[in-house]
């Protein structure tokens, strides 16, 4: 197998490097500044590491990109600072997603896993998630102020809007933890089809590191993948 990982860089994104090169699992990472990535991943031979701006390939450069891959991961975020929430590209995963989708539709290969890390601050309509009047309310005013939020909202959409089940290309699965936590090991943790609890006023904890073992099972075992595939999985640690 191996994965293409978008966000590489990022606080989760470097675990789920970490986790599929333990496994012996090659991964192609694209990243827009090489120094932002780890020495002990660069002189790993299961890594191939490609500088540039996702969002500004396109679908030539995207089909290259996907064309020896079984799977993609995005961990794709807005940095916290002024300029990564409210600058360009505000629909940076959207963007990235959307592409990437073309790319495997147009090139009609293997079937592609495309995994979305996104949040429980973004309801599942489609499976009749109903948040409380309050949560509702504060999570439309931050889609209304943080493109961040809104990004996350609008890339999860375009996957269950336009990858449908019966496609023969692309399956995907879209986890979302809860406030997320950086914890060095890994923990007990539990998933569910829809969140426990208001993602506002009572939200649980995600360690980050328990994230990327759930991704990388995902990828590695078929019968959870069968459960969690076209839905929105929500992760809490136990």
């Amino acid at each position: 197998m191996k994965v293409l990982l978008l966000g590489a860089s990022g606080a989760t994104g470097r675990l789920v490097v970490q986790q599929l090169l333990n496994r012996n699992i090659r991964v192609k990472i694209v990243v827009r500044k090489i120094e932002k990535v780890a020495i002990d991943f660069l002189n790993n031979k299961l890594l191939e590491c490609i500088v540039g701006n996702i969002t500004e390939f396109d679908k030539d450069k995207n089909m290259k990109l996907i064309n020896d891959c079984d799977a993609v991961v995005s961990c794709l975020g807005h940095n916290i600072s002024f300029k990564g929430l409210f600058g360009k590209p505000r629909l940076l995963v959207k963007t990235s997603i959307r592409n990437i989708c073309e790319a495997i539709e147009e090139m009609k290969n293997n079937k592609v896993k495309l995994i979305l890390m996104n949040t429980t601050a973004n309801c599942n309509k489609k499976a009749n998630e109903k948040y409380s009047f309050a949560d509702r309310m504060v999570l439309s005013l931050l889609n209304i102020l943080l493109p961040p939020q809104k990004d996350n909202v609008r890339a999860a959409l375009y996957l269950s809007n336009n990858i449908e089940e019966n496609n023969s290309l692309l399956e995907w699965t879209v986890i979302r933890p809860d406030t997320l936590l950086n914890e060095e090991k890994e923990s007990e943790y539990e998933i569910s089809e829809s969140p426990k609890r208001s993602p506002v006023f009572n939200a649980g904890k995600t360690s980050r590191v328990n994230v990327s073992r759930f991704i990388v099972e995902l990828l590695l075992n078929e019968e959870l993948w069968a459960k969690w595939k076209f839905k929105m999985p929500v992760i809490y640690n136990k």
